[in-house]
């Protein structure tokens, strides 16, 4: 976050965790991803996860994404709890309510940039034209309305990444997850994508950023550090200095 950045004001309850635990059993070993973590994220934040490899970052990104299941404790996502669904709930609430955003882009090599961004509308039931211009408003806002009809070979890294930030906004979801969006990225370009995302979010748009690099996690307002699957920290951006957030 650079100097005279505002903190847009909390709005309701989102994401509310409460002791949720991870256990994988691998063999005759049991590996605890999660320890019991406690988390409350409202809407209007702007927050990044940080953490050492093996810290639980990555399995508590698949948590806040509904891509698993807790072993035990509660979560709750806009009021509902999640902790209990299933595989068909479940994936209803990452298409209404999650946008993903992923390192390795994950489009589709043969489809028009519009077909990427419309794929979320096609699983919700939107009609053809309906979602055609839905997705068409999307790359708008992500400064790609002349990009329309370009194959993912045909754009760079950057808008290959603008792409799938406009496939996570496409249907207005409560939530942008965005996991590592920059480690394909060189750094330049990986600049211009955390500028749009500060755009986003101060145009009212609720940001989770997984990452390994302080210098990315410091564009948020929020940081929440993880330590072998506990929290070892959770403060705002005012008081992290990039350089207390390198990962040991």
């Amino acid at each position: 976050m650079t100097p005279g950045d505002t903190i847009r004001p909390p709005g309701p309850i989102v994401i509310d965790i409460e002791n949720i635990t991870k256990h994988y059993v691998m063999g005759e070993e049991t590996v605890h991803a999660l320890r019991g973590v406690t988390l409350r994220i409202h809407r209007n934040e702007y927050l990044a996860i940080m953490g050492p490899s093996g810290s639980g970052k990555s399995t508590l990104m698949n948590m806040l994404g509904c891509l698993d299941t807790p072993s035990s404790g509660r979560y709750e996502f806009n009021g509902k709890d999640v902790s209990a669904m299933d595989d068909d709930e479940l994936a209803a609430i990452r298409n209404r309510e999650i946008g993903f955003v992923f390192q390795t882009f994950n489009l589709l090599p043969r489809s028009t940039s519009l077909r990427n961004v419309e794929l979320p509308l096609i699983y919700a039931g939107i009609d053809p034209v309906t979602r055609e211009e839905m997705a068409a408003q999307a790359l708008h806002d992500v400064g790609l309305g002349e990009r329309m009809q370009h194959k993912p070979n045909e754009l760079s890294g950057g808008q290959r990444q603008r792409v799938a930030i406009a496939r996570a906004l496409v249907n207005n979801p409560s939530i942008i997850l965005a996991d590592e969006p920059t480690g394909n990225l060189d750094s330049k370009t990986g600049e211009e994508i955390m500028a749009l995302l500060e755009t986003l979010y101060q145009a009212g748009n609720t940001i989770i950023l997984v990452t390994h690099e302080a210098a990315i996690a410091a564009h948020a307002r929020r940081t929440v550090f993880l330590r072998d699957g506990l929290v070892e920290s959770d403060r705002t951006a005012a008081l992290v200095p990039a350089e207390s957030l390198a990962v040991p």
